[in-house]
This record gives C-alpha cells, sequence and structure tokens, in this order.
C-alpha cells in the first residue's frame, strides 16, 4: 500500500453581518468569517489538506475566487467536490484538525461538525480546538484559523 501525508492551512478575518460557518455547521456567534465563500476556513484546511496529499494543487486553484459561481458557496459542496476527485484513486484514512479561535468556545458544537464532515468523507474526522491566549491575531479576535493534516491510502487497480 502507498500512503500519502497532505496538510491544510486557512485563515479569515471575522467580520460583521456574516454567519459563522465552522465544519459545516452554523455556530452562534456575532460575527462570521470574511471570504468569498461562507470562508469556513476548517473545511478550507482540510480540502487543502487532501489536495496537497493527492498531488492535485490547492482550494484556490481548483475553486479560485475570481470565479463568481463560488460566491457565497458552501464549503460543504467543494468538499464534496474534492471528496469525488479524490476518492478516485484514494481511501481517506485519517483527517485531524485543529481551529484555533480565542472566541466562541468550540466544544459544543465539535460533535455535529465531526458527524457532519465524516458523512461527507466517510471516514472519522477529529477536530480539536485550542486559543492562543490572547496572542496575535486570533488571540485579539480578528480572526480564525485551521490546520489539517490527512493520510490517503492509495488504492489498488
Amino acid at each position: 500500500m502507498k500512503y500519502k501525508i497532505g496538510h491544510g492551512y486557512d485563515v479569515h478575518r471575522l467580520a460583521d453581518d456574516r454567519k459563522l460557518i465552522l465544519g459545516g455547521v452554523e455556530i452562534d456567534y456575532e460575527r462570521g468569517l470574511a471570504g468569498h465563500s461562507d470562508a469556513d476556513v476548517l473545511i478550507h484546511a482540510i480540502i487543502d489538506a487532501l489536495l496537497g496529499a493527492a498531488g492535485l494543487g490547492d482550494i484556490g486553484a481548483i475553486f479560485p475566487d475570481s470565479d463568481d459561481k463560488y460566491k457565497n458557496i458552501s464549503s460543504i459542496i467543494l468538499l464534496e467536490e474534492v471528496a469525488a476527485m479524490i476518492n478516485k484513486d484514494y481511501a481517506i484514512s485519517n483527517i485531524d484538525c485543529t481551529v484555533v479561535a480565542e472566541q466562541p468556545k468550540l466544544a459544543p458544537y465539535k460533535q455535529a461538525m465531526k458527524d457532519k464532515l465524516s458523512e461527507v468523507l466517510q471516514t472519522d474526522i477529529n477536530i480539536k480546538a485550542t486559543t492562543e491566549e490572547g496572542l496575535g491575531f486570533t488571540g485579539r479576535r480578528e480572526g480564525i484559523a485551521a490546520y489539517a493534516v490527512c493520510i490517503l491510502e492509495e488504492k489498488i487497480k
């Protein structure tokens, strides 16, 4: 068996008048993330990890923000498209993620995010959340970041 490892990272600025969507789940918070799509940093990091492991580029190459068909699109739809691309040649063996946010507290939402993402990707997902204890842009509550790593297992042909 051949294994491939991918790493993804994404960050978006917090903004007024936007819903906060993380892992495909709407989070109760007074601000959301600014971006061309729904700006779901967790899904974007997962997409980059998957694409990187498969050698298929990155989210910006596949879903450019210059294309209006992706304006305000749900990142779950983008993840479904990437999963279909990946599943042609690979099985997703593992995904591990970390969301970095001072606020809101994500513990009440983690299981719903895991369930939603596992349904799309047909694999278990581990989601962790942490703060930066007041340091940096996430600590100042200016934005939210996410990291993801994945392992793909090449399908035998």
